[in-house]
Parts: structure tokens; C-alpha cells; sequence
């Protein structure tokens, strides 16, 4: 992103445009609802500036897609290919759309293979229910340990964020090694208690 973000920046320079405003899109290209797109080509609208991108195919991996950005009101730049016409960029798009298409299926046909081959697909720790048991027991045998200790506190009148802040003082970090923050002190009650 931020090696984009500066080929923009610089390409700006270079010509010495001025900018109107920047944002950051974190979708990926093959998605079509892009929200920070939107505020970007809403912005380009109401100011007639040109929407620049770093690279074409980051804008978008759809032929669809590119077309209607072309008949939008909006005229826009890729700073890879700054001289690219209409044609050019339809091109591109349908390339990277073929593109697209051809990684889905080679990922699938792996995918099928290693399948018939016997390998197990998907995440290992999901496939058996004992991982997820354990843990649940490891979680109830903390909550029962600490439990006492909150106990007191209540009893001292402590809120979940002094409970907390007593906890860090004292050395005592939550059942993953992190720092107590109120929250995890209303979970573990509610988890000891059952309510």
C-alpha cells in the first residue's frame, strides 16, 4: 500500500497536479462493493478531478466493472500506465479478468487433487472438535482459579476497571499472557457463574 500510495504521490509531482483529497482502499480488486471507491469517485464528482489509481489491475479485475467507471462522470488515470486509451485499458481489464478467472480454476484442480490423493482440506484445528474442547477447559479451570480473587475484590467494592488495574499491579495476566482490561474481567465472571 504504502509503495501505491507514493507512486501516486510522485506521479502527482512529476506533473504537478494538486490533490484534492486521498483515500485508502484495502478491498481487493475483484470485489465490487468498495466503499472508500465510492467516497473517491463521489469526491472526483463534486470536485472535477481525475481519480488516480497506482495500478490498473488494483482498480479492478472486472470488465463490467471498468466499463461503467468509464462511462461515469468521473475520468481516471493509472499511474503504471498514465498514456493508456479506452481501448488499451478494456484490454488490460479482460486480461486481468482472464487472469483472475484462470488462478480460480488452477486453485480449484489443486484443490481436487490433493482431495483424491486423500490430503484433508481445510483448517485441522476445526476438523476435530477436542482442540476447541480443551480449550473450553482450559478457560473454566483459570476462570475457577482466579474466581476467588474477584470475589474478594467485589467484596471491596472494586469496579471491572479497577479489578483490572488491581490484577496488572499484582502480576497476574489473563489466561492468554495479556494485560486485564474490564472486559475480560466481566468475561471470565460470567463464564465461572453461568449467568
Amino acid at each position: 500500500m504504502d509503495a501505491q500510495r507514493e507512486a501516486v504521490f510522485r506521479y502527482v509531482e512529476r506533473i504537478g497536479g494538486e490533490f484534492a483529497g486521498a483515500l485508502l482502499e484495502v478491498e481487493s480488486g475483484k470485489r465490487a462493493d468498495r466503499p472508500e471507491l465510492q467516497k473517491a469517485l463521489d469526491l472526483c464528482r463534486r470536485k472535477k478531478a481525475t481519480l488516480l489509481i497506482a495500478k490498473l489491475d488494483r482498480l479492478s479485475r472486472s470488465v463490467a466493472f471498468i466499463s461503467n467507471l468509464m462511462e461515469s462522470r468521473v475520468e481516471f488515470r493509472a499511474v503504471d500506465m498514465p498514456e493508456a486509451s479506452r481501448l488499451t485499458i478494456h484490454i488490460l481489464a479482460a486480461v486481468a479478468e482472464h487472469e483472475r478467472a484462470m488462478i480460480s480454476e488452477r486453485t480449484k484442480a489443486a484443490m481436487a487433487q490433493a482431495k483424491a490423493r486423500g490430503v484433508k482440506l481445510g483448517n485441522p484445528r476445526l476438523d476435530n472438535g477436542e482442540a476447541a474442547r480443551a480449550n473450553m477447559r482450559a478457560a473454566d479451570d483459570f476462570a475457577a482459579k482466579v474466581y476467588p480473587i474477584i470475589e474478594e475484590m467485589i467484596a471491596g467494592g472494586l469496579s471491572l476497571r479497577a479489578m483490572a488495574r488491581e490484577f496488572n499491579e499484582r502480576g497476574i495476566r489473563t489466561r492468554t499472557g495479556k494485560y486485564w482490561q474490564a472486559q475480560c474481567v466481566r468475561s471470565l465472571i460470567l463464564r465461572y457463574t453461568g449467568l
